[in-house]
């Protein structure tokens, strides 16, 4: 048989793997910097969890499980009526028919946090500042940048209605890219301006139709918005309403002045105005020092759940520019799980879109290519010598010194060869003579120089 994998799906080599932990541990360390607290969630949810969740697109990308159960042993004469009816078509297999699924692979992290929280709520301390870093699953078309399992690095507060919470994410956002080295534009609007525009243009019936349209004008252009518009059915008075605010130029403040004019006399827009109107002016204070802040009305995600903020992060450089953060708030997600108004603002790093950014750009540390974490290998002579090596290996690790005992006695050369490839920087060399003298032979891979070193200089040495 030969060997493969699904398609969208990866293996990752040791080096892969080490870039990625780099990215996990910087992520991960300014959740915990900004008072998150860590959960987990199976991989698989009740079916019914999921679907109705994602809108209709969504729900077709659900990975669903096939249950073991046979419905036929409940009701045979089923079996017979299918087997009756499919008599003249041969060979075909109906058996997949007898399994009902009750169970699908996540398809974010965002639903089973909804309802861990459901179902944890006497647990938690609200505001509850939760962060998950976990595998999700789509059944979508692969390609560049979109794979059908990938992770997940979501940060979410949720029990506040207050817009400090989004400054802060902001701020998280800003820090979190700056120690990565990825230049980034940090996209914001409010779900209560996309409300807005359509109560405007006097088809508020049309709100989906609309915000989807607006929402590719980078990839088709103001002629491609306006001709899907037209399709949609949105009328040429509402398209005459539409196409200024989709022509904003300008700064941040500039962008707002125009909304107020167009947008500022109802109820929602005005209060999609106030709320933009103070994040821009709060982030002001919070002095970012990395992402460039864009004020954008077109930025339409997350229709089915964003009640207020929504968040998109793109990278700034290199030839593949996808988004690799979205986010937004919600003022009802747990609600279908029967806990009403628990109001929170979440984001969602797109971990193996950053990997690919960052590959491009040449962004990882230099040290991450090597495959191995080993500071220092021991040549292996013989059983007197690996008894000794590895009593001082014991001393090394203790000193958080990453160390190893090559296995076999075989050829010196073979050995250096080995750690060679590996990537292992030193290569400590212990044989009788050393044993007897207490100094050893330490030599530098990457020089070729060698140098001799009692225990004590030999730890202090590999520490620094």
């Amino acid at each position: 048989m030969k060997p493969s994998i699904p398609k969208g799906t990866r293996d990752f080599s040791p080096i892969d793997v080490n870039k990625r932990q780099f990215l996990f541990d910087v992520i991960r360390s300014n959740f915990r910097l900004f008072g998150y607290q860590a959960i987990e969630t199976p991989a698989m949810e009740n079916l019914e969890t999921l679907t109705g969740k994602y809108g209709e697109e969504g729900d077709k990308l659900i990975f669903k499980i096939r249950s073991n159960k046979n419905v036929f042993n409940s009701y045979p004469e089923v079996k017979d009526k299918i087997k009756n009816l499919l008599k003249e078509v041969n060979d075909y297999d109906y058996t997949f028919l007898a399994h009902k699924s009750e169970n699908a692979l996540r398809y974010d992290l965002t639903v089973p946090f909804a309802r861990f929280v459901v179902m944890h709520q006497n647990d938690l301390t609200f505001p509850f500042k939760r962060y998950q870093i976990q595998p999700v699953w789509r059944a979508d078309k692969p390609q560049k940048g979109r794979y059908r399992e990938f992770y997940q690095c979501d940060a979410d507060v949720i029990g506040s209605n207050s817009l400090v919470n989004e400054l802060e994410l902001i701020s998280l956002i800003d820090k979190c890219f700056k120690e990565l080295k990825v230049p980034v534009t940090l996209k914001i609007n409010n779900r209560k301006i996309l409300t807005a525009i359509a109560d405007v243009s006097k088809q508020p019936d049309k709100l989906i139709d609309i915000t989807v349209a607006i929402d590719k004008l980078d990839k088709i252009g103001k002629d491609g918005v306006i001709a899907e518009l037209k399709s949609k059915g949105v009328n040429d008075e509402a398209i005459e309403t539409i196409t200024p605010i989709i022509d904003f130029t300008g700064n941040n403040q500039e962008k707002i002045n125009k909304l107020n004019n167009i947008l500022g006399k109802t109820e929602v827009g005005k209060k999609g105005i106030e709320e933009l109107d103070y994040l821009l002016n709060g982030v002001e204070s919070l002095n970012l020092v990395h992402a460039k802040l864009e004020l954008d009305i077109t930025l339409a995600r997350g229709l089915n759940y964003y009640t207020g903020t929504i968040f998109e992060v793109k990278a700034n450089a290199g030839n593949f520019t996808p988004s690799i953060l979205g986010g937004g708030r919600y003022d009802d997600l747990t609600g279908v799980f029967g806990l009403k108004n628990m109001s929170g603002v979440g984001i969602s790093f797109g971990i193996d879109r950053i990997f690919d950014v960052m590959e491009e750009l040449k962004l990882f540390p230099e040290h991450l290519n090597k495959p191995t974490s080993t500071k220092v290998m021991f040549a292996n002579f013989g059983t007197e010598e690996e008894k000794y090596c590895l009593q001082l290996i014991q001393e090394l690790r203790a000193n958080n010194i990453a160390s190893e005992l090559y296995p076999e006695a075989k050829k010196i050369q073979k050995q250096f060869e080995y750690a060679d490839k590996k990537g292992v920087p030193f290569v400590c060399v212990i044989g009788s003579d050393e044993m007897k003298s207490g100094i050893f032979s330490l030599k530098n891979m990457e020089s070729g120089t060698q140098e001799k070193l009692d225990k004590a200089a030999l730890i202090k040495k590999l520490i620094s």
